[in-house]
């Protein structure tokens, strides 16, 4: 009894174009309410795993996403908006955690860093491409 529910419950959710790694989150965590839900969810992409790196929580297995995961769970279950549990954990964690972090005088340089970045190479075309005239 207990695979036939799992297999009806594994196809519920694939057909529900849901991640099995939302699928593994969403055996380990319930909500009664889908609007906490979805927060959860939402959040957990939104939120960076510091030892990953270029991976959300959600998709991260390190130790430390398993417990980011769980605290954000505690904290909308808490009623936290996602706002709230953003600031949470950029505060615990740093502006870092957040793939959007706040525009402050700390994270000018991830805010301008590209755009530099972008204005020398097209300063370095236009000198190659100078320099490869004039000879």
């Amino acid at each position: 009894m207990m695979s036939i529910v799992f297999w009806l419950r594994f196809l519920v959710l694939l057909s529900s174009g849901l991640s099995l790694t939302q699928t593994h989150a969403a055996e380990l965590y319930r909500f009664d309410d889908q609007v906490l839900e979805q927060r959860y969810f939402s959040l957990i992409q939104e939120l960076r795993c510091l030892v990953c790196q270029n991976q959300s929580i959600a998709d991260s297995n390190a130790e430390l996403a398993q417990d980011m995961r769980r605290r954000t769970y505690e904290l909308v279950r808490q009623g936290y908006t996602r706002q709230q549990v953003a600031d949470f954990m950029a505060t615990r964690y740093g502006n870092f955690v957040l793939y959007d972090p706040p525009f402050n005088p700390a994270t000018a340089l991830l805010w301008f860093a590209p755009l530099a970045l972008l204005v020398l190479a097209i300063v370095g075309v236009f000198r190659h491409v100078r320099q490869k005239r004039s000879q």
